[in-house]
């Protein structure tokens, strides 16, 4: 998935245009060689936000890439672009990847590429989108779907989360977390968590959890509690429960397995320490449960995991 696309048209945000060539187009050669080749494609110059924009090339160029991009739309009261929709429909329909970021799922949706099939969008327009698109499966409650050719996320921060799942999906998750650390955000938040909580999310240090997640990201080879996260924390339990639900959008112990199988995946990636090793190294205990959460949340086991991402 090595050349990608940028769609771009009148209306378009510019925060997700933006933060997604930030992630697939800087130059990242000195990390991993071959990165992103990354192209801006429209119809012509168009207005994105208070900036104009000159595409590198036509809308035809959509099926020539192996991922096109879409990201938002200002106004989804409006159909979208009719040659977006149609360039978008004939890169999938020619083996591409097609990822909206935000709003940018109307215009998959309009393409028809959501038909039957799980998506999301911002919580705000969850309900707009079901009912123009009755044939797509709006789920509101997730940051992102991964359908394996077809993928949407929510706003913003969520659309981020996205673009790092497709980093970790193509570079594996060490490349993943060096991009992130790069762009001073957190490595992952899993596709399922809620998108919609308090705070967004938060920079690196103005929060009350800020100097708690790196303590336990060092720590995951260790049987932590809740109990043990709050007390690093100075605060009760029941508080520190609300605090990851306002800053994370998910519980402490949830926060923690997620971490701890990503953990797993980069231990699967880059070395070739037994099972059992790599399970005492996330904290998982035993092969056995490790395999069993493995299984849950990546959907194949971890020999599975490793064989797959090798070849």
């Amino acid at each position: 998935m090595s050349t990608v696309a940028l769609t771009v048209t009148d209306g378009m945000l510019y925060f997700e245009l933006a933060m997604a060539y930030e992630v697939f187009g800087a130059d990242l050669s000195g990390v991993v060689d071959p990165w992103y080749d990354v192209a801006v494609c429209g119809s012509g110059a168009v207005r994105v936000g208070r900036f104009r924009l000159e595409p590198d090339c036509g809308l035809d160029q959509l099926a020539r890439v192996d991922t096109v991009i879409v990201p938002a739309l200002a106004d989804v009261d409006e159909d979208p672009p009719a040659d977006l929709v149609d360039a978008v429909r004939t890169a999938h329909e020619a083996g591409a990847r097609v990822v909206s970021l935000c709003t940018g799922a109307f215009v998959l949706a309009a393409a028809g590429l959501l038909d039957g099939r799980r998506a999301t969008t911002h919580w705000a327009h969850t309900e707009a989108l079901a009912a123009r698109y009755p044939r797509v499966e709006v789920d509101p409650d997730v940051l992102y779907v991964d359908n394996g050719s077809v993928l949407t996320s929510a706003g913003k921060a969520a659309a981020m989360d996205l673009c790092l799942h497709l980093v970790r999906f193509d570079h594996g998750s060490a490349i993943a977390n060096t991009v992130a650390r790069r762009l001073v955000v957190p490595p992952h938040r899993a596709g399922g968590q809620a998108q919609f909580v308090t705070t967004p999310v938060p920079a690196q240090d103005n929060h009350p959890l800020a100097e708690l997640f790196p303590w336990v990201i060092e720590r995951l080879d260790h049987p932590l509690t809740v109990e043990d996260l709050a007390r690093r924390a100075n605060m009760s339990s029941r508080n520190l429960g609300r605090h990851f639900r306002s800053v994370t959008g998910t519980a402490p112990l949830q926060w923690l397995l997620t971490q701890r199988i990503r953990r797993a995946q980069e231990l699967l990636e880059t070395t070739d320490d037994s099972v059992d090793a790599i399970a005492a190294a996330a904290g998982m205990g035993t092969a056995t449960t490790l395999r069993r959460h493995f299984n849950r949340t990546v959907g194949v086991p971890p020999d599975t995991y490793r064989r797959t991402f090798r070849s």
